[in-house]
């Protein structure tokens, strides 16, 4: 009896706790709702550091995901668009986790979800945004819940074609038109959404054309909105301001947010600005300014902390740059932007969001360096070369070099238990992308919600343990080249280094030396892109070439000179980092000289004279380590016979790798994925001789093994540790160019996956051609324990092999393998050091007899 009292009475408090609790939050929430102000968020924020703690049964965190909401909601409103995200994350979790659908009826898509997609549109997280859009889609097409579905339809269209993707922004649309229960205004904005990117996709070039090419029920097409489009689509500024200043008039009416406010008055500056208004365009941007930071003095520049995540700061900054009267100040206007940019991209961790920002920065980046250019023509100050150089930097394989970076991190502290939780989630991040780009492209709609939600709540935890580890390891944030680290490195490589920046008007080339740098601006018109064009197309096919010899020899030269590559001929060994269709160009087929020659061998070709290697970024080839030569390999060769796809020649490839190296092969139907890259663990060397593809818009490039393929995604939740990895397949080194990253390809995945030196291809080659060159770069490989200089030989070999034939000879057959890595030097054979030690001895002797003379004459004197 005395037991069951104090059970009563425990149960009787408890109960009483539990109901005072979430009673006491309910309170503080709706108290703070009643005034919100710095002071009662103050309060807020205090009372529900002393609520978390308590929390234990369903009805608290339901009251504690009423508050999350409430915060979330204020902090929106006063702009701390981040915190805002992190509180509405928050609330999901809290509802996920406690199941509380299942106790609570609540509209999470109203009050959660909805404004969490808004917010990761405001702040550039567009595979967030996406994601949970479709999210919400998914639930409402599944409880049917119409009003949901249309606002989700809005939603995503506009997402679409805020991000540039206006084809699939329009089909949204349209498919959103057929959608039950549409409100006027709702159907207006779809239909306004669809026009607005037919404009933009070139569909539609006046009103007139409209009903037609539209596709849709005409319904006041013919708006305010799409008259300022048309007019801006096809340049006539004035009338754009005029639509433009009606629809700033009709914002004001309807108390539009102080967020749209100040993105068409920069689009007003912007209109100035083309109409050669400057001063008309200032005070816009001023405007502006003051919509965003209220209660601020806008004589100069806002101070960095006065900023936050917001796409409309960097359009601000970039129109002041280019309305600034000298560079030091367009600079200082770019770096805000710069600044801002990376707010945005710092809360990020999906590659695809990130790419869309880098764009933006790249073009950015081609403004800074002009300024730096002219700036170092007029002063030859070498400063701004350096200055210039880190802006190219930026744009170089930057998601790369980021991993690249937390890799390395992780090397130096492996008992780190944040950087090992974060290593383990972007593996994850990464298999689930994966999982997710084909659910997409078998059209599963249910495995791709799963997917996407997994997506997101994996994003969520890696912005909290990237924000811990960026407080802890500050300098990991640094992924800068320094020009002094480079020359010393370039000194001990007995090299020199070029990098390009392939702008959308100039191309920009630095060579650095180990005691000089430069900088060069070649024009990119179209003399220039025709120049590129056709030099790639040369080696679309094995005739190209052979067909028109004279023709291809002077294209080769001219592109040598265009290319300025001669300012490189003074160094043996060079590193190049290449940039936009620079990727497709392979330097050893220049020619030096001019030539009226037809034989391929007595071409004056940049491969008989330098020996080159490649890299993504400057960064990554200054921290390469050090080449461990080993001959262990693992050669991986499906062959694919009696199939269309038959490697006939790979067989030859695989004896001749096995004359030269301790190998191991994986032949036929013991090539398959899972078992080479267990196996590629235990070897220095991993050999793939097989078949690639460089990809398609919706494939990522990918590389076959004899049971399935190998995606470009799988490669970044992967771990590799081999000194070298053999890409003896085609279009290993062509992927989809994104600005701002690069090639796309194998390669960058074989990077990302830890591999610092890999030999790859161009485009697709002879199978025939390829098994020589290979066994000529083992034989190269084994004597000069180096696959720097095995590369380059094995292409001299080809050259000047008395076997092949001329027209085997073109440089279609021998140049498409390049090299990415260190540029190892020669490691001299025993022979080579005995002839070295005589020298050196005679060297020694005669050094004596020369003393030893000296003597004998000074004491004769």
């Amino acid at each position: 009896m005395k037991h069951n009292l104090i059970i009563f009475f425990f149960l009787i408090f408890g109960s009483c706790f539990s109901q005072d609790l979430e009673e006491a939050i309910y309170v503080a929430t709706e108290a703070f709702n009643a005034n919100r102000n710095p002071e009662t968020f103050s309060k807020l924020l205090n009372k529900e550091t002393n609520f978390k703690p308590q929390l234990k049964t369903k009805d608290h965190y339901f009251a504690y995901l009423f508050l999350l909401v409430n915060k979330a909601n204020h902090l929106d409103n006063i702009n701390q668009q981040t915190k805002a995200i992190v509180a509405y994350e928050a609330a999901l979790d809290v509802y996920n986790q406690q199941e509380l659908n299942k106790v609570y009826t609540y509209n999470i898509t109203e009050y959660c979800l909805k404004p969490l997609g808004i917010l990761y549109n405001k702040v550039g997280d567009y595979t967030n945004a996406e994601n949970t859009i479709k999210h919400y889609l998914f639930l409402a097409e599944k409880q049917k819940d119409n009003p949901n579905k249309i606002s989700g339809t809005i939603n995503l269209a506009q997402l679409y074609y805020t991000i540039g993707k206006f084809e699939s922004a329009s089909t949204v649309a349209k498919n959103g038109l057929n959608t039950n229960g549409l409100t006027a205004s709702q159907k207006q904005k779809l239909i306004q959404i669809n026009v607005n990117c037919q404009i933009a996709l070139n569909l539609i070039s006046s009103t007139e054309d409209i009903p037609t090419k539209n596709n849709v029920e005409a319904y006041n097409l013919n708006t305010l909105e799409t008259d300022y489009n048309l007019a801006i689509k096809t340049k006539k500024h004035k009338q754009a301001l005029q639509h433009l200043n009606k629809i700033i008039s009709k914002a004001y009416n309807n108390t539009s947010s102080s967020r749209m406010l100040a993105k068409l008055h920069v689009k007003k500056a912007q209109l100035h600005y083309k109409l050669d208004q400057s001063e008309a365009s200032l005070t816009e941007l001023k405007g502006a300014l003051k919509f965003l930071i209220p209660n601020q003095d806008y004589d100069g520049l806002p101070k960095k902390e006065t900023l936050y995540p917001e796409n409309t700061f960097i359009d601000i900054f970039d129109l002041l740059a280019v309305l600034q009267p000298n560079h030091n100040n367009a600079l200082a206007c770019y770096d805000l932007s710069f600044y801002v940019s990376n707010l945005l991209t710092s809360t990020l961790t999906s590659q695809e969001a990130k790419l869309i920002h880098l764009s933006a920065n790249r073009k950015r980046s081609e403004s800074c360096i002009n300024l730096l250019f002219d700036a170092f023509q007029t002063t030859t100050n070498t400063t701004y070369i350096e200055l210039a150089f880190n802006y190219a930097e930026q744009n170089k394989g930057a998601i790369l070099k980021e991993m690249v970076g937390k890799k390395t991190l992780l090397e130096r502290y492996p008992e780190d238990s944040l950087l090992i939780q974060e290593g383990y989630f972007l593996k994850q991040q990464a298999r689930l992308t994966n999982t997710l780009i084909k659910a997409q492209y078998q059209q599963n709609g249910i495995q791709t919600d799963t997917v996407s939600q997994a997506l997101t709540t994996v994003s969520r935890t890696l912005k909290q343990l990237q924000e811990n580890i960026n407080n802890k390891y500050s300098e990991s944030r640094d992924t800068s080249a320094s020009i002094q680290q480079l020359q010393s490195k370039l000194k001990q490589d007995n090299a020199l280094l070029v990098e390009y920046f392939y702008g959308e008007t100039d191309v920009f080339q630095f060579i650095i030396s180990d005691k000089t740098v430069a900088l060069n601006k070649i024009k990119k018109d179209s003399v220039f892109d025709q120049s590129i064009a056709k030099y790639i197309d040369y080696f679309n096919n094995s005739s190209a070439i052979n067909n028109n010899i004279p023709n291809f020899t002077a294209d080769a030269f001219n592109l040598y000179q265009l290319l300025q590559f001669d300012t490189t001929s003074v160094s043996k060994n060079v590193i190049i980092i290449t940039d936009g269709f620079l990727n497709f160009i392979p330097f050893e087929s220049l020619l030096s000289q001019k030539t009226n020659t037809t034989s391929y061998s007595k071409m004056p070709f940049v491969a008989n004279t330098q020996t080159l290697a490649y890299n993504t970024s400057a960064l990554l080839y200054l921290n390469n380590s050090d080449f461990k030569y080993t001959d262990s390999v693992l050669g991986v060769f499906p062959v694919f016979e009696n199939s269309n796809a038959t490697l006939t020649y790979s067989l030859n490839e695989a004896e001749s790798i096995d004359k030269q190296t301790n190998a191991k092969f994986l032949m036929h139907q013991a090539a398959t994925k899972n078992d080479a890259l267990q196996q590629a663990k235990n070897y220095g060397v991993l050999h793939l001789s097989t078949h690639a593809s460089s990809g398609t818009f919706n494939i990522p490039a990918n590389i076959d093994f004899i049971d399935q393929k190998l995606f470009l995604n799988d490669l970044y939740s992967l771990d590799l540790n081999n000194q070298l990895v053999v890409l003896s397949a085609c279009e290993t080194g062509i992927g989809r160019l994104t600005k701002g990253e690069g090639s796309m390809n194998l390669v960058r995945g074989f990077q990302y996956a830890g591999i610092e030196n890999i030999l790859f291809s161009l485009w697709k080659i002879n199978d025939l051609s390829t098994s020589k060159l290979m066994a000529s770069f083992y034989k190269n490989y084994n004597t000069t324990k180096s696959p720097f200089a095995a590369n380059h030989l094995s292409k001299l070999d080809y050259l000047n092999d008395p076997s092949i034939s001329n027209v085997k000879k073109s440089p279609y057959y021998w140049s498409a393998f390049m090299y990415y890595g260190h540029l190892t030097p020669i490691t001299p054979t025993s022979k080579t050091k005995y002839i070295l030690f005589t020298f050196i001895g005679l060297g020694i002797a005669l050094l004596l007899w020369i003393i030893i003379r000296r003597r004998k004459n000074g004491q004769h004197t």
